[in-house]
């Protein structure tokens, strides 16, 4: 098998660059672990930067998109019951959109299925070879036979524990790691959203999240420890404590409902420098981990398929080697953004197990420093909308 661009992993950093290099007549073929089902049944973040949006519509896989996502042009930020909304659309001039992570993946495997892009499902031993030379290729077994792909370059988008970033020697690679002392237990339930915005709350019980993917679709978290259990947490459970963490005006209004799925996530941030070791470029969670506080996953991934598929356009349609040549430069000055971003969100809103009461009122300051200073304000909403290409 032949092809210019192979992309590891299906989900939909791989998928919009896919995309977005058919639009521009570059051949790709995705490999993809898991079976698509697999791949749509993941509840990921739902928050979408305008830069992603408008890649979306760039890649022609906005249609559903434009007529169903939440414009968003505020969110919410609370300390016990004192409440701070940041004006997204005073201070950074656009909203963000509500739309859920798996409904973006679904529209982009309709658009690849519909001019028959080559996507092969429950590949399993996939090894990246050649990476240093100009002839990469990629082997692996897929309907029980091996086979392998001849490529022009590789692009990892295959997440946290794919092989791409460990395809780069250890000698090459430098990786930057925090590991946070708490997760997130998160449901989603098929009722309306506690707020027509998202609230971040912090509480003397720890953080909550109130957010949504539709107007009778609602996602929300409460901070836990690491070592807990799903099964310890029955959904009346879940609701008790989650009132007791969010503003009391909200909580008197909250719908509640049966989950229909819950689960426990850790947090961490996470970086792997280089993004690119000769003809392996590294986009997304293959590369760099944010928590979810401030929704960056999947638009940092986003950011990374930009420079990635301006490089490579360049590169095919104009012989210009300079997009691929400071792709891991330009990607990786966003993402330390975005991780910092990330860890003051995270840092600001969580009760850790080792803070003290000097802590706790620093966190308190820096909630009313946001309450009255506009400058404070604007610098928030210009990373939670997210940061220029």
């Amino acid at each position: 098998m032949r092809t210019q661009v192979a992309i590891i992993g299906g989900g939909p950093s791989g998928l919009l660059l896919a995309q977005l290099l058919h639009k521009e007549g570059v051949d790709t073929i995705v490999l993809e672990r898991r079976t698509k089902e697999h791949v749509l049944s993941r509840i990921r973040a739902g928050v979408l930067e305008q830069g992603l949006v408008d890649m979306m519509r760039a890649a022609g896989t906005a249609e559903r998109l434009d007529r169903e996502g939440f414009k968003h042009d505020g969110t919410v930020l609370s300390f016990n019951d004192e409440i701070v909304r940041i004006d997204l659309a005073k201070h950074a001039g656009r909203p963000v959109t509500v739309y859920g992570q798996t409904e973006v993946t679904a529209d982009l495997y309709a658009a690849r299925e519909s001019w028959g892009g080559e996507t092969l499902f429950e590949v399993d031993d996939v090894e990246l070879k050649g990476l240093d030379s100009d002839a990469p290729y990629v082997t692996f077994r897929h309907d029980g036979q091996d086979k392998r792909i001849d490529c022009d370059f590789i692009a990892g988008c295959d997440g946290f524990h794919g092989v791409s970033r460990k395809s780069i020697p250890e000698n090459v690679r430098t990786e930057y790691e925090k590991v946070y002392p708490f997760g997130w237990l998160g449901i989603l339930s098929e009722t309306p959203p506690a707020n027509h915005e998202l609230i971040y709350a912090n509480s003397s019980r720890g953080f909550a999240l109130c957010s949504m993917r539709n107007a009778h679709l609602s996602r929300y978290y409460v901070q836990c420890e690491l070592s807990d259990k799903v099964e310890n947490w029955s959904d009346e459970a879940f609701w008790d404590e989650l009132r007791r963490r969010i503003p009391q005006e909200v909580a008197e209004t909250l719908v509640t409902g049966p989950s229909i799925e819950k689960s426990i996530a850790p947090l961490r941030s996470f970086v792997s420098e280089p993004m690119r070791w000769g003809r392996l470029f590294l986009c997304g969670d293959a590369a760099h981990i944010v928590p979810p506080t401030g929704a960056k996953g999947l638009n940092s991934a986003a950011s990374d398929v930009y420079y990635l598929h301006q490089g490579l356009t360049r590169y095919y349609n104009d012989k210009d080697n300079e997009g691929i040549d400071r792709y891991s430069e330009k990607a990786l000055a966003r993402v330390w953004k975005v991780e910092r971003f990330s860890w003051w969100m995270t840092s600001l809103l969580h009760r850790f197990p080792d803070q003290n009461p000097f802590d706790l009122k620093m966190q308190q300051a820096e909630i009313a420093f946001l309450q009255e200073n506009e400058a404070a304000q604007h610098a928030l909403a210009n990373n939670y909308v997210g940061l220029p290409y």
